[in-house]
């Protein structure tokens, strides 16, 4: 058994803090700073040198460095899609966050057919308050246009859910065309909420897909192939032009970014003074088609598809350059057993859920390959995994930051732990990883969730039901 490197001091005089860390090594965006951080009642209360003031408890952080919760923004928890549900529930997948330094997830009400918007908010809140162990905010999936959708658009914003989740793919279940595409991206700006676009051309897959079938061509490498590169930067250039002849003030952001060339186009549109962004997710960065051959290439199915390492260096390019807003998991679990469809033999490439888990792999993937490597900078970490996404989520400054009066949402990092990542070593409701066999240096050892400790050396102790539901305000974008 590991012995915690945590110290913890009980005083039995009258206390000032609830929590003292001391000896921190901390980073944020603007830099690394050395010092003791002191909480009261969830919230960072001090910043100072040398903080004597008294502690109900105190820790140690000697040798550690310390960044804010991570705020992982795209996640699926109870996702029902492709005729399954996600694997991880609230709980499990808030669990997993948890431990890989998340203190804030960021879900997607997903309406079903016919559903409206505000009932599929009340259902996913109450499917999530009892569960979370990390915080939570939410998106909203619009799916279908009619007038109580878009009368309801407002309404959510005010309960919160300031940003809004439309599809350019999955034709028959999620996509939208393109003047249902402008009309609610127009909406959403007229109330000042953010539109996340999943950029692929659902019309051109789909045909790709019938072509591959009907030649027999079914193993789950035919998901890539149906899905090329090009489907990708052709949606993204398509949407960015829609959205950019409604205005400046449309905040848009291309979720799960695959290519250098999507990045390359929303880039330059920012450039010009629109406030659109991209996101991309670890998955992207560390793994490449390869993985869709093997016997179990079954489970790194998703979409948009994993691509070459040529994508991959763009990719890093990129977000070391700053092209790239922010990190998501696209965490969206399922079973082998889901993934296979409780058969056998894999079946066609098609009928494979797609999704992948990721949620707990954020930090050692990003840290490791991205600031070990000497790619990034510990503030660009801080800027994608944390700060970037409070800003475009609206969530800034209570979260994605250290300073006093926000929230004490803090991730500790051993920066020397050497970790060989399995499933063992993680939290998720399944039993297995695509990141299986990776080795990293740089771990999540400790998780501090609004003063309280969470997580520490492998274990969850928050209590389920214990994160809170973080209603989003208005985005702040330059």
């Amino acid at each position: 058994m590991r012995v915690s490197f945590i110290k913890y001091i009980k005083l039995k005089s009258s206390m000032t803090y609830d929590l003292l860390l001391k000896n921190v090594k901390a980073f944020t965006t603007s830099g690394p700073f050395e010092g003791d951080i002191a909480i009261k009642d969830g919230k960072i209360s001090k910043i100072g040198g040398d903080i004597q003031e008294q502690a109900d408890k105190t820790i140690d952080l000697s040798g550690k460095y310390l960044v804010p919760g991570l705020i992982d923004g795209h996640t699926h928890m109870e996702f029902p899609f492709m005729g399954e549900v996600t694997a991880d529930d609230f709980y499990y997948g808030s669990r997993a966050a948890i431990a890989g330094g998340v203190t804030t997830i960021v879900d997607f009400v997903t309406p079903a057919k016919g559903q409206d918007l505000l009932s599929a908010y009340e259902k996913w809140s109450n499917n999530a308050d009892p569960k979370v162990v990390s915080d939570y905010g939410l998106h909203m999936i619009i799916r279908e246009v009619n007038t109580k959708i878009l009368e309801q658009i407002p309404e959510v914003i005010n309960k919160g859910v300031v940003s809004f989740k439309l599809f350019m793919a999955y034709k028959n279940e999620l996509m939208l065309p393109d003047g249902e595409l402008y009309k609610l991206i127009k909406r959403i700006s007229d109330f000042g909420g953010v539109t996340g676009i999943h950029a692929e051309n659902g019309e051109i897959i789909n045909e790709l897909i019938q072509e591959f079938l009907s030649e027999g061509k079914i193993d789950p490498i035919y998901h890539y192939y149906s899905r090329p590169d090009i489907m990708e930067i052709e949606a993204t250039n398509r949407i960015a032009s829609i959205a950019s002849m409604i205005g400046k003030d449309v905040k848009m952001y291309i979720v799960h970014t695959s290519t250098g060339e999507a990045v390359d186009i929303i880039s330059s549109y920012r450039r010009q003074g629109f406030k659109f962004f991209n996101e991309t997710a670890p998955h992207y960065l560390t793994l490449n088609t390869d993985f869709l051959k093997r016997p179990d290439g079954y489970r790194y199915v998703m979409s948009p598809p994993l691509r070459s390492d040529e994508q991959r260096t763009k990719l890093w390019i990129r977000l070391a350059s700053g092209d790239i807003f922010t990190i998501g998991s696209d965490h969206c679990v399922y079973s082998d057993a889901q993934k296979k469809r409780y058969k056998e033999e894999v079946p066609p490439f098609n009928e494979i859920p797609n999704g992948v888990p990721g949620t707990e792999n954020i930090l050692p993937i990003l840290f490791y390959y991205g600031v070990k490597k000497g790619i990034i900078s510990m503030e660009r970490f801080v800027e994608v995994t944390s700060y970037n996404p409070a800003r475009l989520f609206g969530l800034y400054p209570r979260k994605g930051t250290i300073m006093p009066g926000s929230d004490a949402d803090f991730a500790v990092i051993d920066p020397n732990r050497k970790v060989r990542i399995s499933a063992d070593v993680l939290h998720s409701n399944i039993n297995y990883t695509i990141y299986d066999g990776m080795e990293v240096e740089g771990w999540n050892v400790m998780t501090i969730r609004r003063g309280e400790v969470v997580y520490e050396e492998g274990q969850v102790i928050g209590k389920k039901g214990s994160g809170k539901y973080i209603p989003g305000k208005t985005p702040i974008l330059l």
